[in-house]
C-alpha cells in the first residue's frame, strides 16, 4: 500500500453509482487503486462513469446496471462477485430515492410510490447485506460506507417516505454492525449534509445549487474511510470532518 495509491487492489462496489456522490465516490476510490464495481439503474450513467475511470486510470469498472427494486438481482449480485472476485473489500451504499412524485404529505403519498421508495431505500439494503456477507468476511479488512440524512434522526414534514425508510435503513447497519463486531468488516454510516445533488434539487429546486458543496468534495473522507489500514468511526457527518480539517 502507497499513500497515493492507498486503496490498490481493493474490490470496491459502489451502489448508486451513476450520479452524484456514488459517481464521484466511484471515480475518486478508483483513483486511489480500487476496482470499482459500478452499480445503478442507468446503463449510459454507468458508461459515462466508466469512461470517467479510464481516463483517469487506464482501467475499467466492472459495471453492473440493475434496478435495486429488483430483489432476484441483488440475490444473484453476490454469487456473481463471488464467482469474479471472491471477496469484497469495499462496499459503498449511496443509492435512495425520493420517488418520482418528490416530497409530499404523509396522508397524500401514491401506494406505489411509497412501496418503490421502500423496496429502494429500505428493503435493498436488507436484501444487499444478507448477499453481501460472505464476500465481505472473505476480506482482511473490509469497509462499508453507508450514506445516511439528517432526516434519520430530525424529521421533517412532507419528508415521510423518505425520512422513515433512511432512518429504518441507518438502524438496520447499526444493528449489523454490532452483530459483526468480532468480523474484520467496519461499518461506517454517514451524514453527507446539504449536497448539490439531483435529488437535493427535486427536493428544493428555487434552491442555488452554487452554494451547496458538491459531491466530489467528500470523495476523500470516503477514501479515508475505505482504508483497511484504519478504523472508521460508526458514524460521521461530512460537516464535522470538514471543520475538523479534514479528519475522522
Amino acid at each position: 500500500m502507497t499513500e497515493d495509491l492507498p486503496l490498490k487492489d481493493r474490490i470496491a462496489l459502489v451502489v448508486g453509482a451513476s450520479r452524484g456522490i456514488g459517481y464521484e465516490a466511484a471515480l475518486g476510490l478508483a483513483t486511489a487503486g480500487a476496482h470499482v464495481v459500478a452499480v445503478a439503474r442507468t446503463q449510459g450513467g454507468l458508461e459515462e462513469l466508466d469512461d470517467a475511470i479510464f481516463a483517469a486510470t487506464g482501467r475499467h469498472a466492472t459495471l453492473i446496471p440493475f434496478d435495486l427494486v429488483d430483489g432476484g438481482a441483488i440475490d444473484r449480485l453476490g454469487g456473481a462477485l463471488f464467482e469474479r472476485f471472491g471477496r469484497l473489500d469495499i462496499w459503498v451504499n449511496a443509492a435512495a430515492t425520493l420517488g418520482a412524485e418528490g416530497l409530499s404529505p404523509v396522508s397524500h403519498a401514491d401506494l406505489r410510490q411509497f412501496a418503490k421508495i421502500e423496496k429502494t431505500n429500505l428493503t435493498a439494503v436488507y436484501r444487499l447485506i444478507r448477499s453481501l456477507e460472505p464476500l465481505l468476511k472473505a476480506s482482511d479488512a473490509a469497509r462499508v460506507i453507508h450514506l445516511t440524512t439528517s432526516l434519520a434522526s430530525a424529521p421533517k414534514a412532507f419528508w415521510g417516505a423518505y425520512a422513515a425508510t433512511k432512518a429504518g435503513a441507518e438502524v438496520l447497519m447499526k444493528c449489523w454492525a454490532d452483530e459483526i463486531e468480532t468480523l474484520p468488516i467496519r461499518v461506517a454510516v454517514l451524514d453527507p449534509g446539504r449536497m448539490r445533488t439531483a435529488m437535493r434539487a427535486q427536493a428544493y429546486p428555487a434552491e442555488d445549487p452554487e452554494t451547496l458543496p458538491n459531491p466530489s468534495e467528500i470523495v476523500p473522507l470516503i477514501v479515508d474511510l475505505a482504508r483497511p489500514d484504519r478504523e472508521p468511526p460508526l458514524t460521521i457527518r461530512f460537516k464535522d470532518w470538514r471543520g475538523a480539517g479534514g479528519h475522522a
